[in-house]
């Protein structure tokens, strides 16, 4: 014990963990089930588009909101790379106090109605609740209570703005208009700074609207998130894209004197196999882009995509799942997930793996592409596959899958969709020169302030880090603009 304040701190948390088992004995503390999200039914919404998750019912949001048992160190917030105040949020809706809980959401997370759908709770904030860690039961569902209150908030038409500091005049630029961008478009505007986000496609929204599948995270969902930072004075200019459009150098002649690069990973990789280039094989970025952004299902569009009755999707992740659920939707009789290692290695959310298994999708764990044979039209018909067994683990941790000899053999597909990574956007990388790149393209930054080697220009994202989820690039973006708000000062003093 080094000190009186640090023996006070330890007799308070001895009395509340008494207390707690006290409570927890005489069965008097709320039920310690978890409070079970509302879904569309597998054999319907494997049909239709509609978000699977319907969203809890104010009873429910309260019933499970009661399950935080106020921890006196809430770990869950060190699990959020955002760092919400997680328990003040959770004790506004078992108040009763849902605007208020949104509001505390606000204060770090621009864009709540988006995390609480598509962030990996059960790894980040829920694997450090006070249920997992010691009690060894379901955490409080930290991430349905967040979309609860954004979405009620929403609905509400009470819809709060963040405060901003007074104006400031000096201009600063956001490249790339995904979740990074947007979260260090938000902080720029509350510390008083003209915000530009410049955008290469005719959506805002990044990965959010072109990535993830309406069925997991509407549109409508990702507008009225952006449509507060333009509240907040956010300016957004779509069909740009920097390094061609204009170059750095033009937009500082333009008066713009620091950059947030958050350019993403939209560069696709293949296997490289034979076959890989015939009509019929897509990559997941072209696949989901052309569903998602370019209305490819609607036969009105002008912008149609092949649909298949045996679908092969390639690879374990989260795009993957998104991808073969897509596949099922638009008519697919067989549609299958191809992965080379075992179920338990799956890079994918557990949500989305145990959704596909209900609605119908095929799971190939333990298998491997060799080669694609297409018909005399040239578009795909079959594939030749091998199956694995796992051997030692690789530098990833998991266990690496070796062939087995003599294991080949040939599955009827008409669409491939491979699903196996991407690389960082190359734009800006090649347009500035002296920036300093790994051999993997993604840009070299510090990892406090988020700064590169060129002084005012920041990087965060999947630039950065060749692969994020959406709130590992917030959680950057949010540094970065605490970052450029730092060196713009120190710029300022020193001029």
């Amino acid at each position: 014990m080094t000190d009186f304040a640090t023996y006070l701190k330890e007799e308070r948390d001895q009395e509340w963990r008494e207390e707690l088992r006290k409570q927890i004995k005489n069965k008097e503390r709320t039920s310690f089930e978890r409070v079970k999200m509302p879904e569309q039914k597998p054999d319907i919404r494997n049909r239709n588009n509609l978000e699977v998750n319907q969203g809890l019912t104010e009873e429910q949001a309260v019933k499970e909101a009661q399950r935080c048992i106020d921890c006196p160190n809430p770990t869950c917030i060190t699990g959020c790379p955002v760092n919400i105040n997680i328990p003040k949020f959770v004790k506004k809706i078992e108040g009763g106090d849902f605007l208020g809980a949104a509001k505390v959401l606000k204060e770090t997370n621009g864009l709540p109605a988006v995390c609480g759908r598509v962030c990996p709770q059960e790894v980040q904030c829920e694997s450090q609740c006070f249920y997992t860690q010691k009690l060894k039961k379901p955490a409080v569902a930290i991430g349905n209570l967040e979309r609860f209150a954004a979405d009620y908030e929403r609905n509400s038409g009470s819809i709060s703005i963040p405060e901003t500091d007074k104006p400031n005049g000096i201009k600063v630029a956001v490249i790339g208009s995904g979740p990074g961008g947007l979260a260090a478009a938000g902080d720029l505007a509350k510390y008083g700074y003209d915000v530009t986000v410049f955008e290469a496609l005719h959506e805002i929204g990044g990965v959010l609207k072109y990535g993830i599948p309406e069925f997991r995270l509407p549109n409508e969902i990702v507008d009225v998130e952006i449509e507060i930072l333009r509240k907040m004075g956010v300016k957004f200019i779509k069909n740009f894209v920097v390094g061609k459009t204009a170059s750095l150098e033009d937009l500082k002649d333009e008066g713009f004197q620091a950059f947030f690069v958050a350019s993403g990973a939209g560069l696709p990789r293949f296997m490289n196999i034979p076959g890989e280039n015939y009509v019929g094989i897509f990559s997941s970025n072209e696949y989901l882009t052309r569903m998602n952004l370019m209305g490819a299902a609607k036969e009105e569009y002008d912008t149609p995509v092949l649909k298949g009755r045996n679908v092969a999707v390639i690879g374990g992740g989260n795009t993957a799942m998104d991808s073969v659920r897509t596949a099922k939707r638009l008519g697919a009789d067989r549609a299958m997930i191809i992965y080379r290692r075992s179920l338990q290695e799956m890079p994918a959310r557990v949500e989305e793996i145990h959704h596909a298994q209900e609605e119908g999708i095929e799971f190939l764990n333990l298998t491997n592409p060799l080669e694609y044979f297409a018909d005399n039209k040239g578009r795909v018909n079959r594939m030749r596959v091998q199956k694995m067994e796992l051997g030692e683990p690789d530098s990833s941790g998991r266990r690496r899958p070796v062939p087995l000899e003599g294991s080949e053999y040939d599955i009827d597909v008409d669409l491939v969709v491979v699903s196996v990574g991407v690389s960082p956007n190359p734009l800006i990388p090649e347009a500035v020169k002296g920036l300093d790149v790994t051999k993997w393209g993604t840009i070299n930054v510090d990892p406090e302030s988020m700064m590169s080697n060129i002084p005012g220009l920041f990087a965060g994202g999947d630039i950065v880090r060749g692969g994020a989820t959406v709130i590992l690039a917030m959680g950057d973006g949010r540094k970065a603009a605490a970052g450029m708000h730092k060196y713009i000062k120190h710029s300022i003093q020193k001029n």
